[in-house]
C-alpha cells in the first residue's frame, strides 16, 4: 500500500515541480538577474528540499533527493544569477523543465565523450542484477569488505544506469545530445581524475559554478591566487557531504551521525594534498597507471567501508530496495 501511495504522490509532486519550474522560467524571463530574482525564486526552492519527505521508496527518495532537492535546487541558485544550465540563450520551456528535473546537461562542444555501447551497459545491469541478489541472499555470512565490494559496484551500476535511463529519454524527447554521466570510474589514476572527471560529472559540473568558483575567487583576494584552490576545494567537500548527509536523513529521517561529512572532508583534505604534490613538482612527474588506479580504489573503497557502508547499513536500502520490487511486482501482476 505505502509504494502504491508513493506513485500516487510522484503524479503530484511532478505536477508541482512542474508548475512551480514554469513558474521560475517566467520570473527569469520578467525579473533581471541578481538578489531580486532570487527572493522570488527562494519559495521554490525551500519548497523542493521538502519534497522526498513525501515518499518511502527507497528509489523514489533517492532520485528526488538528488534530481530535485539537490541539482534542480542548485541549478536555480544559479540561474537566479544568470548562470548554469538553465540559463542558456532562448532555452525553451520545456528543456528548461527537463534540464531542471534531470542530473543532465547539454553535451561540451568542446569535448568528446567516449561513447559506450548497449553491450557495455547491458553487462552492468547484468551485475547488477547478479550483485544485488547475491548481496540480500548471503550478505550478512559473506566477509563484510567483499559485501562491502558487492554493494559499493551495485550502487555504481544501479547510479549509471538510472541516469543514461534519463539521459535517453531527454535525448528521444528533445533531440537534445548530452554528456555521460560516469566515465569508468574504476579507471581513475588520481583523486582528482575520479571526483573531477569520472564519478558523477553533472554534479560536479554544478557544485563548481555554485560553491568552488565562488569560494576560489573571494579566496584569491585573502590569501592569493596561490592557495585560492585550498579552501575552494575543502569547501565544495563540505557541500557535497552535508547534502549526502541530507539524502541519508531522507532515508532514515534520523538524526546525522556525520559519517558521510566526514568521508568528504577526508577526501578533500586529500585531494589538495595531491594537488600541491602536483604543483610542488610542476605537474612533471606521476605514477604508472598500473600503480595509481589500484592505489585510488583502494582509498575510495576502503574509506567508504569505514565511513559510508554503515550508513548504508543504517537505511537498510537493499532491504527496503526489494520491498520496493515485490511491490512493482504485485502491481505489475495486477494488470495481467
Amino acid at each position: 500500500m505505502e509504494f502504491e501511495e508513493d506513485i500516487k504522490n510522484l503524479v503530484k509532486v511532478s505536477l508541482f515541480a512542474s508548475v512551480s519550474l514554469g513558474y521560475c522560467y517566467f520570473v527569469g524571463k520578467n525579473i533581471p538577474k541578481g538578489f531580486q530574482r532570487l527572493l522570488m525564486i527562494l519559495p521554490v526552492v525551500l519548497t523542493f528540499f521538502s519534497i522526498p519527505l513525501f515518499f518511502n521508496s527507497v528509489h523514489l527518495i533517492g532520485a528526488l533527493s538528488l534530481y530535485i532537492a539537490w541539482l534542480a535546487n542548485f541549478k536555480l541558485l544559479l540561474f537566479a544569477f544568470e548562470k548554469g544550465p538553465l540559463s542558456a540563450p532562448s532555452v525553451s520551456l520545456s528543456v528548461f523543465l527537463s534540464f531542471a528535473c534531470f542530473p543532465i546537461g547539454k553535451r561540451n562542444a568542446e569535448k568528446n565523450p567516449s561513447q559506450k555501447s548497449i553491450f557495455n551497459y547491458g553487462v552492468k545491469a547484468l551485475l547488477l542484477a547478479i550483485f544485488l541478489k547475491v548481496y540480500h541472499d548471503y550478505g550478512d555470512d559473506m566477509n563484510r569488505m567483499i559485501a562491502w565490494i558487492l554493494f559499493a559496484c551495485s550502487v555504481y551500476f544501479f547510479l549509471e544506469l538510472i541516469l543514461v535511463v534519463s539521459s535517453i529519454t531527454v535525448e528521444l524527447l528533445l533531440g537534445v545530445k548530452l554528456d555521460p554521466q560516469f566515465d569508468e570510474p574504476y579507471l581513475s589514476t588520481s583523486l582528482q581524475d575520479f571526483w573531477g572527471r569520472r564519478w558523477n560529472v553533472m554534479v560536479n559540473r554544478i557544485l563548481y559554478p555554485t560553491i568552488y568558483n565562488p569560494v576560489r575567487t573571494l579566496s584569491t583576494k585573502v590569501i592569493g591566487r596561490m592557495w585560492a584552490p585550498v579552501p575552494a576545494v575543502l569547501t565544495t567537500f563540505a557541500v557535497s557531504g552535508l547534502m549526502h548527509e541530507l539524502i541519508f536523513y531522507y532515508f532514515t529521517r534520523d538524526w546525522p551521525t556525520w559519517h558521510t561529512m566526514l568521508f568528504f572532508c577526508i577526501h578533500g583534505v586529500s585531494l589538495v594534498t595531491e594537488i600541491m604534490i602536483k604543483k610542488s613538482v610542476n605537474f612533471r612527474w606521476s605514477l604508472p597507471r598500473h600503480i595509481a588506479t589500484p592505489l585510488v580504489m583502494v582509498f575510495v573503497l576502503w574509506t567508504s567501508y569505514l565511513l559510508f557502508f554503515p550508513e548504508l547499513l543504517r537505511c537498510k536500502i537493499i532491504e527496503r530496495a526489494f520491498e520496493d520490487y515485490r511491490a512493482m511486482a504485485k502491481i505489475a501482476t495486477g494488470f495481467v
